[in-house]
């Protein structure tokens, strides 16, 4: 039986982690969301989110986004390269409605998975 769960390992927690990922980041892009992410050496990846107010104004939204975005990468940890993640949200993700940016995240995860395997 595989574990699911989010303990707080799995999150990118200090401004020097999401340094690191910003330093010499790989990227997959939609026009609403980027992911940048970057190998560590721990063997399990780790999620970092940066929701600017100034894209997503209100709080319920982006409490939503977050909330999809944790429990996508909590269901497929599993078939992730061990890097970090950083999230970032552009200004017409709010209009996504939640499968259309489980959907955006899934695409964009799976580029990640092959600029790994790439590498």
């Amino acid at each position: 039986m595989v574990m699911l769960a989010f303990p707080r390992e799995l999150r990118l927690l200090t401004p020097r982690h999401f340094d690191y990922v910003f330093q010499q980041p790989q990227r997959a892009s939609s026009p609403e969301i980027t992911i940048l992410g970057r190998l560590n050496e721990l063997g399990y990846p780790r999620i970092g989110l940066t929701i600017a107010k100034k894209n997503v104004k209100r709080a319920h939204e982006r409490n939503r986004i977050k909330r999809l975005t944790r429990e996508y990468f909590r269901l497929h940890q599993h078939e992730l390269p061990s890097m970090d993640f950083v999230i970032l949200v552009r200004k017409g993700v709010a209009d996504l409605n939640n499968q259309e940016i489980t959907e955006t995240l899934g695409k964009l995860w799976r580029r990640h998975c092959r600029l790994a395997r790439g590498s």
